[in-house]
């Protein structure tokens, strides 16, 4: 018999992390509302889906502030989380650390595929997992100047990748995919617009399995990946430097670097939604690569931003009591991401509500904030009165830990 922690019972947990998450869940709801709602591969050839000024404003908006800033943030949190869990697992049980957060990382790794393939192809839990096996193997020791040259080269693939597509991408390879993504748009509309359960999870699972199957897509995902690895090597370096615990002593570092995020982030961020809204035509170019550069560091420095206001904010005790209910949501991660697929996926595809593209941009930000806050923050906030985790994570933990011990010894048994 030998033992490993269980998750930290609330007075142990270190709040702002949970106050973060929060927000993180509400920023990754408003984000996927639009693929919730209508074909990933809609506005393939550079039209506009939703006409309507309200809703081309909404969706400008909602790319500037909102796009990709919360699944880095969560990527970060992922690598912050990694050391703590890490070193508490280390303590508990050093000869069978590893095996714990591998097997840990192999259960979400299949959560995840099996959310992509079932219910929505949009999953980000399998990438999580993926890439949380470098944490454990080559990185777990490494120094934080590794991580840091590690994060330099990941900001180098836009610029590498861009040069790639402008030499490679010819206009009958463009037209191709071009093709290829209106087929995809049509058989979505039929499997999760109109048809069953089983329809919309084979079209899943064929969509899914698209994204790894030409080189094309694999390019695509790479990207995705690299972005995700950038943010989470920052969370990695910021646990290993403990910046969570030394908040106080950091906080003038922190207030310099809260108004250069915010500088860089909106600039960037104005610079790639206007070069991307005047230059929808599908294919590289010169200055949409120039956009995706400004994409990229809008997308690093917003979510830097958003972590940094809510660190000083979270400071204050009044401020920490309000944004008690946002670290409940926090404290729930995988129940809450996976209900929001749940509650959205019922709403709009076809054996559910059949709202399926019938929502714009405009009223999805409505609806979304909607469904965090009239639904899913009190809701974690009735579940934590009587539990000390979300369902899916007590579920999580029991599989990774084996037979759970009381709570009150903060421990729990795996069976040999």
């Amino acid at each position: 018999m030998s033992t490993a922690p269980s998750s930290l019972p609330a007075s142990q947990r270190i709040a702002v992390l949970d106050i973060v998450r929060g927000f993180a869940l509400l920023g990754i709801l408003i984000m996927n509302m639009p693929g919730f709602g209508a074909s990933f591969f809609a506005e393939a050839d550079g039209s506009h889906l939703w006409n309507h000024p309200i809703d081309r404003a909404a969706e400008n908006v909602r790319e500037m502030l909102f796009s990709g800033k919360f699944n880095s943030m969560f990527s970060l949190l992922f690598g912050i989380g990694f050391t703590i869990q890490f070193a508490r697992m280390e303590a508990s049980d050093p000869q069978h650390a590893t095996g714990f957060y591998l097997r840990r990382l192999l259960l979400l790794g299949l959560i995840g595929v099996l959310h992509a393939c079932l219910f929505w192809t949009g999953d980000v839990l399998h990438i999580y997992a993926l890439l949380g096996l470098l944490l454990v193997f080559p990185l777990r020791r490494a120094q934080p100047r590794t991580i840091v040259l590690l994060m330099g080269l990941c900001l180098l693939y836009p610029v590498i990748s861009g040069l790639l597509r402008l030499a490679l991408m010819t206009p009958e390879i463009v037209a191709m995919l071009v093709k290829q993504a209106q087929a995809f748009e049509i058989t979505n509309n039929a499997a999760y617009g109109h048809g069953s359960f089983l329809a919309a999870a084979w079209e899943h699972t064929r969509e899914f399995a698209d994204g790894y199957s030409t080189v094309w897509n694999i390019w695509n995902n790479l990207g995705f990946y690299v972005q995700m690895a950038l943010t989470m090597l920052l969370g990695l370096l910021a646990g290993r430097l403990r910046w969570p615990q030394r908040i106080p002593e950091l906080m003038p570092q922190i207030r310099k670097w809260h108004l250069w995020t915010l500088v860089v982030g909106l600039g960037c961020g104005a610079v790639f939604t206007v070069i991307f809204e005047m230059n929808r035509a599908p294919g590289p170019s010169p200055i949409k690569m120039l956009g995706g550069l400004a994409y990229w560091a809008s997308r690093l420095s917003m979510m830097l931003f958003y972590v940094l206001s809510i660190v000083r904010v979270a400071q204050h005790p009044v401020w920490a009591r309000r944004l008690a209910p946002m670290a409940a949501a926090g404290r729930m991660p995988l129940t809450n991401y996976l209900m929001q697929t749940l509650i959205c996926t019922t709403l709009f595809y076809g054996w559910g509500f059949g709202l399926w593209g019938k929502v714009g941009p405009a009223a999805g930000l409505a609806l979304s904030v909607t469904i965090f806050f009239a639904v899913q923050v009190p809701w974690s906030l009735w579940w934590l009165r009587s539990h000390d985790q979300g369902p899916l994570e007590r579920l999580w933990a029991r599989l990774t830990y084996g037979a759970r011990r009381p709570a009150a010894q903060g421990v729990t048994a795996a069976r040999q």
